[in-house]
């Protein structure tokens, strides 16, 4: 998400939230636009989700989920009373957890109420985090399903790591050894653990056209597709590289083990009813 995104949902959910008996709480009615609903009806849904969750945690429903009414705006400046629900930020970060992730509401909030101390800095860190973990298991997921399109063609798994390392050299410029070397990655380590964000999606955008086009193009044996591949990282490259990127002068990144343990670990404190600083 951009930074603009960022300040502006925070902001969105900052003048609706609310103090009663100095508990922390937003209204169901006026966070769910905000997440991105269209209608009641299908938010209603995902509290119920939500509502279990926080059964099966252990916690008091009724604590984090507290029915009342509320009086909205009609034409011509009539009002209606509707039911309402008052959401602890517990349960706020619970409802996000349910609901669909690929919205950007949905993945800001998730992360908005996992924390306590409410700095966009710190939000955005944590939402480039989550971005780079599932950067990094993308490329996981592509190179597994690469090599198995290319095990059909006659390329074993020494064939695929001889493959991927001239990969690695067309887009970085430097051997896979070399590139371990200047980024510090422990010998037995895959480089991309290491990169930043950018380059694991470089190495899965070259490696996607390279599944898809030894497909169309029929590719068999591993000399043709060892030089699809290559063609292929040296277009990404010259891709970053026109927009001033290159990619084997950006600096390591925090080895994504560590990362995706913490976030993990933030995860579990927060599904406890325990925000994270």
């Amino acid at each position: 998400m951009k930074k603009e995104e960022i300040t502006e949902l925070f902001n969105k959910f900052e003048e609706i939230s609310s103090t009663i008996d100095d508990i922390e709480c937003w209204s169901a009615r006026d966070l769910y636009p905000i997440l991105g609903y269209t209608q009641w009806r299908n938010f209603e849904k995902t509290i119920e989700k939500a509502k279990e969750a926080c059964n099966n945690a252990g916690e008091t429903i009724q604590y984090h989920f507290a029915d009342v009414s509320k009086m909205i705006g009609l034409a011509k400046g009539a009002e209606r009373q509707v039911d309402d629900i008052l959401l602890t930020r517990y349960a706020c970060y619970l409802v996000a957890q349910n609901g669909d992730s690929r919205k950007p509401e949905i993945a800001f909030a998730q992360t908005y109420f996992a924390i306590q101390t409410r700095r966009t800095e710190l939000i955005e860190k944590r939402l480039a985090e989550i971005e780079r973990v599932q950067a990094r298991v993308k490329l996981q997921e592509t190179e597994k399903l690469l090599s198995g399109v290319l095990y059909e063609r006659g390329v074993d798994d020494k064939g695929f790591a001889i493959i991927r390392s001239k990969g690695d050299q067309a887009l970085f410029h430097l051997s896979t050894l070399q590139l371990k070397r200047k980024l510090g990655v422990p010998e037995k380590r895959p480089v991309a653990d290491f990169l930043p964000t950018i380059s694991i999606k470089a190495k899965d955008f070259a490696a996607e056209m390279t599944s898809v086009n030894v497909q169309s193009k029929d590719l068999q044996g591993q000399n043709s597709i060892e030089q699809e591949h290559i063609d292929n990282n040296k277009a990404v490259r010259e891709m970053l590289l026109s927009r001033g990127i290159v990619p084997e002068n950006l600096p390591p990144a925090e080895d994504v083990k560590k990362v995706e343990r913490r976030l993990k670990s933030d995860e579990k404190k927060a599904m406890k009813g325990k925000t994270t600083d």
